[in-house]
């Protein structure tokens, strides 16, 4: 990636969701890196207080459901360090329920936040990179972005929709010297399964228990025990944008590996059974 910043940074970095949690992580192995950070979040004063105060740090208040305050934080972080070189779309949240489970104003608010706000952020960051010819867009996804399960239908749907939409961002940008990853982290050792970051539908049904009920007891006795160390990913991250050719999907954790090995196997297996009705649909040669 080109990096003709003229203010001393190796690159600058737009980063949603940087008040605590793995947007916070990254933000700070990005600042160690010797990077801007423009750290968005609802709370401003927040940031401030969990990443401190230096000439490399912008702290911005920011709602991703609110385009006109999505502009409004690009145009400052343009003002304060001339360009934006890498955006993280990591704002979002789950909901933990069956399909039925769920309830409409959660998953309309769920996507709000993890596909339209990321939309929003994303449509007014790119301006800035067209004209640079030049910057990486990351969109932080999931283990359920590449498979869903029970219990996390609704949660998976939002994030196979980012993996969608980076999939043909990847495209799009590439003839413009920008890339674009998706990021698939598995269970990692934050507060995603808190209450702040997850909504456990409360409307409970009975015939679900075995399976969207079993997954809450497991994420209940899994909470601060995940095997992914944090940390690490944020340095993970560090290394995906110092990657000359980074790629259009990064899986991040052993549990992530598995499950895409198990679900490319399934497939493989199923396409296999079901292929000669498949090819029967086709007009004759």
């Amino acid at each position: 990636m080109a990096n003709n910043t003229n203010n001393g940074f190796k690159r600058v970095w737009f980063i949603t969701g940087a008040s605590r949690g793995l947007g916070a992580l990254i933000a700070q192995a990005a600042l160690a890196d010797g990077n801007a950070v423009v750290a968005t979040g609802r709370n401003a004063a927040a940031i401030a207080e969990r990443l401190g105060h230096s000439p490399a740090l912008l702290p911005v208040e920011l709602d991703v459901t609110n385009e006109a305050q999505a502009k409004a934080a690009v145009q400052a972080a343009v003002e304060q360090f001339g360009r934006i070189d890498v955006l993280v779309n990591n704002a979002g949240f789950g909901l933990l329920g069956a399909i039925e489970e769920s309830n409409d104003a959660d998953v309309r608010r769920m996507y709000d936040t993890n596909v339209f706000g990321l939309l929003n952020i994303t449509r007014a960051v790119l301006p800035v990179m067209r004209a640079q010819r030049a910057g990486h867009v990351i969109n932080m996804s999931s283990i359920g972005g590449y498979r869903s399960a029970p219990g996390f239908g609704a949660y998976s749907s939002t994030k196979f929709a980012v993996e969608g939409l980076t999939e043909a961002l990847r495209g799009e940008l590439k003839p413009l010297g920008i890339h674009a990853t998706v990021v698939e982290p598995g269970y990692f050792r934050t507060d995603f399964l808190d209450a702040s970051s997850l909504v456990v539908a409360g409307n409970v049904i009975a015939d679900y228990d075995e399976t969207s009920g079993n997954v809450r007891r497991v994420a209940a006795s899994l909470n601060h025990k995940q095997p992914g160390n944090p940390e690490k990913l944020a340095a993970a991250m560090i290394e995906l944008v110092d990657a000359p050719t980074p790629p259009l999907r990064l899986p991040l954790g052993t549990d992530t590996l598995r499950a895409i090995a198990e679900k490319n196997a399934y497939v493989t297996q199923e396409t296999e059974t079901w292929k000669a009705l498949s090819a029967s649909t086709d007009f004759p040669a």
